[in-house]
């Protein structure tokens, strides 16, 4: 009940958000104002029911993290798809023509701030989490990377691959982002720092999502497996070898600080070792 409870308060915002910024798409002034009231309204929302739900203070979402947190993990997120895009560049199958559009980006910018926080407060803050307390962290990471894979089947020029190479690169590298810093903040910075700079600076398709207008014209032209295709640079096997060595250092870096929640056993284990001795 908890869960669904959680669930249902986020979803909620979310949807409503993302309608309001679909509305004043045209005007990317409004659709920077919509998206960043949506992400304010959803972060709100989701310690609202956290208090509520778990009678407890959401330190994962604490407003003192929030500054650091997201440039952090903005950075990391910029810096990420800037390397995978400089890649697919030297391989001759990214192309700059020119300047593009500082609207587009602006607008792009609303967009991504409200996709970021209400998907990272979804999959990560509430899906993540609670599984995460109850069958530990690989199974956690698992299972929702997965699903958030499968929820970009949606976007017009899906695929499994697609789908596939999101649940890899992007749903198991922010929750294991996650577990390494035990804030939300820096897996919402991260995922916004990626998708602006795919759609609002290097105007590449997002996720299936059609041709975004950022601020470099640019194109992409070369095989699939390298460019991704009509998905856009998130079915590259050069992001999806990006998104797994960040994995990798994330789960290394929790490992370390000893946050990884091991796998629970059975209440029957105890017993029945109890029963051999």
């Amino acid at each position: 009940m908890r869960l669904i409870k959680q669930l249902v308060a986020v979803a909620v915002v979310a949807f409503l958000g993302g309608q309001a910024v679909a509305a004043v798409s045209e005007n990317p002034w409004l659709a920077l104002a919509a998206g960043l009231i949506t992400a304010v309204l959803t972060a709100v929302v989701y310690r609202w029911v956290v208090r509520r739900t778990e009678h407890r203070s959401p330190v994962e979402l604490a407003g003192s993290a929030a500054v650091g947190g997201l440039t952090r993990g903005t950075t990391i997120g910029i810096l990420m798809f800037g390397v995978v895009v400089g890649i697919i560049a030297v391989l001759g199958d990214y192309h700059v023509g020119g300047i593009g559009s500082v609207p587009g980006a602006v607008g792009i910018l609303g967009l991504m701030a409200a996709a970021a926080t209400t998907e990272e407060l979804l999959f990560r803050g509430v899906l993540f989490r609670v599984v995460e307390q109850r069958a530990g962290t690989a199974i956690a990471l698992v299972l929702t990377g997965v699903l958030f894979g499968l929820m970009h089947l949606a976007n017009p020029d899906a695929s499994l691959w697609g789908a596939l190479c999101i649940a890899v690169e992007a749903g198991f590298m922010l929750a294991a982002c996650y577990v390494a810093t035990r804030s939300l903040w820096v897996p919402i910075g991260l995922h916004f720092g990626w998708n602006f700079a795919a759609g609002g600076i290097f105007s590449v398709v997002v996720s299936g999502s059609g041709r975004s207008t950022g601020l470099l014209e640019a194109g992409m032209s070369g095989p699939a497996p390298i460019t991704g295709g009509d998905f856009g640079p998130e079915g590259s096997l050069v992001t999806v070898a990006a998104g797994v060595l960040l994995t990798w250092a994330f789960l290394w870096l929790a490992h370390r600080r000893g946050t990884i929640v091991p796998r629970r056993r059975r209440a029957a284990e105890p017993a029945a070792a109890m029963v051999a001795r």
